[in-house]
């Protein structure tokens, strides 16, 4: 897997658990004894009493990829006495992020164009889809494009071959305007983060044309949301949300090209925020360490 070479030798360390004295000064007394420079701190307690403690770490050590098994066995170490959860990433080694999409391509495209500028740290090993009309488009980019038919109820049949397509070969999945209910057992079975993103400031129009329901009752604002994949539709913990507002004097096409915007923009956030290892999930919701 290519490196990222600005952030070659940089690690990222996220540690979380229940709040108690001394955390801070173990962490960063760990980094110092295994030669690490802190170039970022950042870190939340939701109650110094009983509260939970959240803190993301970002270190330079030279010759990093050598020394993570040492670190490792040092913060496992160090660690056990508080019952901290910790992950330790080489931040130069970007995650894979396999995308599934339909029919629209706002969402798959901003993420196309952001990842060829340098904006993502990610590499994509592939696009999935249930459509073919965005294979030219993708291809255009140089990643691999995968038409996966689905159609009627039963998903079975296309989520096994996804699997098959995914498993052991991404880090997380990201479902760009995906039109197709991702099952518990896929869910169980694909064993990395899924990040989607839909119109949640339009909760009571869902299901289709959310935006002509909203033009109907003349909302004034509309938004999107991105959150993690859970077995409860659209309910997985947020990672970013973000609004616009609207008037009288727009069409319902005026809508949603205008959520079209507000989704590029909170999808793209989201899965950035996620590939710099700053989101830490806590039970139904997150910490984003922005």
């Amino acid at each position: 897997m290519p490196l990222d070479n600005r952030l070659r030798d940089h690690a990222c360390l996220t540690v979380h658990g229940a709040d108690q004295a001394g955390l801070v000064a173990a962490v960063t007394a760990l980094v110092t004894r295994n030669k690490g420079n802190i170039v970022t701190l950042d870190q939340h307690s939701s109650d110094p009493e009983g509260g939970a403690f959240f803190q993301r770490v970002v270190f330079h050590r030279q010759g990093l990829a050598a020394a993570i098994p040492e670190i490792e066995a040092d913060l496992a170490e160090t660690l056990k006495p508080y019952g901290m959860e910790w992950r330790l990433t080489d931040q130069s080694v970007p995650k894979r992020m396999a995308i599934l999409a339909s029919t629209s391509d706002h969402c798959l495209l901003e993420l196309l164009w952001r990842h060829r500028r340098g904006e993502l740290p990610v590499s994509i090993p592939m696009v999935i889809s249930n459509h073919t009309n965005t294979a030219e488009d993708v291809r255009s980019f140089g990643i691999p494009f995968v038409h996966v038919h689905s159609q009627g109820p039963d998903k079975r049949e296309a989520e096994g071959k996804i699997l098959e397509l995914l498993r052991g070969n991404v880090d997380f999945v990201v479902l760009a305007r995906y039109m197709q209910i991702i099952s518990e057992d896929f869910l169980d079975k694909i064993g990395v983060p899924i990040i989607n993103i839909h119109h949640s400031f339009l909760p009571a129009f869902i299901g289709a044309a959310p935006y002509r329901k909203a033009h109907e009752r003349g909302v004034k604002l509309i938004g999107a949301t991105s959150h993690y994949v859970t077995k409860d539709l659209d309910e997985g913990p947020i990672i970013e949300q973000d609004v616009t507002r609207v008037n009288h004097s727009m069409t319902a096409g005026d809508l949603q090209a205008r959520g079209a915007y507000v989704e590029r923009a909170v999808l793209s956030r989201a899965v950035q925020w996620h590939a710099e290892d700053r989101v830490i999930r806590h039970g139904n919701h997150t910490i984003v360490f922005e």
